[in-house]
Formats: structure tokens, sequence, C-alpha cells
């Protein structure tokens, strides 16, 4: 078997079964990490833990041996405060220790709070300020068409960034160039920094609105991998036109006393609330 039959993912995803359980491991790991820092962003990491598994399990050819490798699909994480859920995701590929994932946010740690494509393997872009990724993005899918490259670029968006301006350029110029390599995915969790979305600046009918600019738009719920898988497959054989998933999600999703909960957006655990959680993911 060649290498690159090696980095493509397998004909077939694993089971339903495992991909809970993958799943479930990514939670317990995100929490834990966030408790140990003492810092981070609990909510939007856990609502988009199945979107990870889906991409990184099932669909993306990646490989952790050779995080570089020119021909690899791409993952912009655009909110990068969900930087936990791309550092558990990595460490259970294998692009670094699982043991590593407790220095985030730790002085000389490679997990900054935000990701850091210069010290990270695995991640494709620095975060910090949100709107940008889908604009990172566009240039990744763009430099693919102009090298002749068959690698596709998925971007992860936070609802609440969906209220940026450069998204919607972005979105814009992504028609504009029938970038069909390029798939966005909406982490619709309806709560954002200062509280749910709709309460600050509504973004319903979001479907419509990406439709409007152009884009195919599917929505899903964001839990559910069947649901994941068939969109992701949608997006891979349309032609001519970028697509993007409304993917619906819980904020702080397996965690009882975090979903649905504003205050756990940018909010660590304490000691009791973490043993709280970590048992609720067993």
């Amino acid at each position: 078997m060649s290498q690159q039959d090696l980095r493509a993912p397998a004909s077939q995803p694993p089971s339903l079964q495992e991909l809970e359980a993958i799943a479930k491991r990514l939670r317990r790991h995100i929490v834990t990490m966030i408790g140990q820092a003492g810092s981070g962003h609990p909510g939007g990491s856990l609502s988009c833990v199945e979107i990870l598994t889906a991409l990184f399990w099932g669909v993306m050819r990646v490989d952790p041996r050779d995080p570089c490798y020119p021909d690899r699909d791409r993952f912009i994480l655009s909110k990068g405060h969900a930087a936990p859920a791309l550092y558990a995701t990595l460490a259970e590929k294998g692009f670094f220790p699982i043991e590593e994932l407790l220095t985030l946010r730790k002085l000389g740690s490679r997990l900054q709070g935000h990701t850091d494509m210069t010290c990270t393997p695995g991640v494709e872009m620095n975060a910090g300020s949100e709107g940008l990724g889908l604009s990172f993005g566009i240039g990744q899918a763009l430099a693919a068409r102009l090298d002749g490259r068959a690698y596709r670029v998925y971007v992860l968006l936070g609802d609440g960034e969906c209220q940026e301006g450069q998204v919607w350029e972005a979105a814009l110029f992504a028609h504009h160039h029938k970038l069909d390599n390029l798939t966005a995915i909406v982490d619709r969790n309806r709560i954002q920094l200062s509280g749910f979305t709709e309460d600050i600046i509504a973004l319903d009918p979001l479907k419509e609105k990406w439709q409007a600019f152009g884009w195919q738009a599917v929505e899903i719920d964001g839990h559910s991998f069947p649901q994941l898988f068939h969109a992701l497959e949608v997006a891979r054989n349309t032609r001519g036109r970028p697509t993007v998933l409304i993917a619906r999600t819980v904020k702080g999703k397996g965690v009882s006393f975090m979903e649905n909960n504003p205050e756990f957006h940018g909010k660590p655990p304490t000691p009791a609330e973490l043993e709280q959680a970590l048992k609720e993911l067993v």
C-alpha cells in the first residue's frame, strides 16, 4: 500500500459506537485540561466535539507522522477559543502525546490559549481575532487550485463569529471564485461571550443568509454522526460553489451544568465541578 493510501481516511469510518467513545474521551480531555489550567473555554469546545471527530476519524486525509505533507486536508479552527477541542483531537490522533494536554496555557507549553501554527503539530492557523478563519481557508483553497492539488479545506466557525463583517466578505469571495473544495461549518450553539446570539445580534434565518451569498447550505444536527457524514459527503460531491453546514449544537454538550449555560463560555470548572463533569462523562 502506498504512503498516500495510508494517509487517506478509511473507506468505512469507525462504527457509531467507536465514534461515540472517541467523542467521550475528547470531552474528558477538554474539561480536564481546562480545569487543570484554571482558564479556558469549555462551552464552545464541548459543542464541536462530534464535528471534529467526524472530520478527523472519518473524512480528512492527515498524517501525524508528517503534519505538513502537501496533500493533507486542512482543518482551520476559526473559533480559536475552542482550542482545547482541537488539541484533544490532535493528541488522540497521535500528533503529540496525550499527557501534553495538561500543559494547556502553561508557560513554555505548545498548547496556547488560542492556536499557534508555529509550535503545535497539526494546527493550520494562528487564531485569536474572530472572523479571520474563513478568509484564511479561502487562501488555502485557492492555493490548492493554483497548485493542482486535490486537498480539501474545512473551516469551523462560531455562530457569534458570524456577526463579523469579515465572514460575509469572505463568503462573497468564495462564491465568486466557485471554491467547491471549501466547506465551512458553523457551530450553531446559539451562545456567545455576552449571552445568547439572538439577544445580541440575531442571526436567523442563518441558512437562508448563506444561500443568498451563493453557498450551498445544509442544516444538520451537529451531534449526529450520520447527519454529519451525509452532509460532508454532499459537500464533497458539490461542484461550482462552496458548501456550509449549519450544525445545530448544544453549548457545553455532555456536562449537565454547562449545557446551554452562557456562564461557561469562558469559565473553567472548579475542582468540584470537574469531578462532577468527569462522572457524567464516564
